[in-house]
């Protein structure tokens, strides 16, 4: 719409507010194909109703000025604002539709925007319209309203495209952490196994040491005792209190060797 529209203040300031929340809801549909958590969206939702249920009054308080200034204005002057109004209601249903198809998307709760009544601004507002635009106008507006509703389903698929894409690497996840935490147990439970076994083996081997030493022990004193008896046989022969080891020869005795006259006096 031309924004050269002349208008009173009091339908310059309605309109600036009007305006205003207008930005307000697309930077929040916007913002709303950004957020990943439905309940961040949901509650995104429910803040955009709350502005759409404002604008819905302040069309309201716009139209009752307009009717209030119409005997002022030029037929001119009057055939502009309405049809800046009716560009207003437009532009408000657009965002009730896409308000749906998000809800619709989302699964939640119909959360109503418009209370029930004779005062349904989506109703009588669209019925206006048709009273005071033309054919090829209502056949434009028409198929603007499809557009904006095709590009509100395009947007829907692409949330839920992204949503089933961002569930399904978040099973992927899932899945692998899950067999990795069953491998760190498997691998927990081997590695207690061994050293369950190699504190078996270090006291097994600790034990036979302990016992390879005591033989030793008395191996070297067996050896020694044997050795002193020997010492003792070889320095003492005649000592009789030593008793012969056995498989030791005792010492030999003093033997005269027999001479070459013994044998002759054979």
């Amino acid at each position: 719409m031309a924004s050269d529209v002349p208008m009173s203040p009091e339908l310059e300031q309605v309109d600036g507010e009007i305006q205003d929340i207008f930005r307000a809801l697309q930077n929040g549909f916007q913002k709303i194909d950004k957020i990943k958590d439905s309940n961040r969206q949901s509650k995104q939702l429910e803040d955009l109703t709350g502005k759409m249920r404002e604008c819905k009054r302040l069309i309201k308080e716009f139209d009752r000025i307009l009717k209030e200034e119409e005997k002022k204005n030029s037929p001119d002057v009057n055939k502009q604002l309405n049809d800046k109004k009716q560009f207003m209601i437009k532009e408000l249903n657009s965002y009730v539709t896409l308000r749906k198809t998000y809800q619709s998307s989302l699964g939640n709760k119909r959360i109503e925007l418009f209370d029930t009544g004779n005062d349904q601004v989506a109703e009588d507002t669209v019925q206006m319209a048709s009273g005071e635009m033309s054919n090829q106008e209502l056949i434009h507006a028409g198929r603007k309203q499809m557009d904006q509703t095709d590009q509100a389903i395009e947007r829907s698929k692409m949330v839920v495209a992204q949503t089933v894409e961002v569930g399904a690497q978040t099973a992927a996840t899932l899945t692998q952490q899950t067999e990795q935490m069953k491998r760190i147990g498997n691998e927990l439970d081997s590695v207690h196994f061994s050293l369950k076994k190699a504190s078996q083996m270090v006291k097994e081997i600790g034990r036979q040491v302990a016992t390879d030493k005591c033989i030793m022990a008395f191996l070297f004193l067996i050896v020694c005792g044997v050795i002193a008896i020997i010492v003792v046989k070889i320095v003492n022969p005649h000592n009789k209190n030593i008793p012969d080891i056995p498989g030791l020869a005792p010492p030999a005795m003093n033997r005269r060797l027999l001479s070459i006259e013994a044998f002759g006096g054979l």
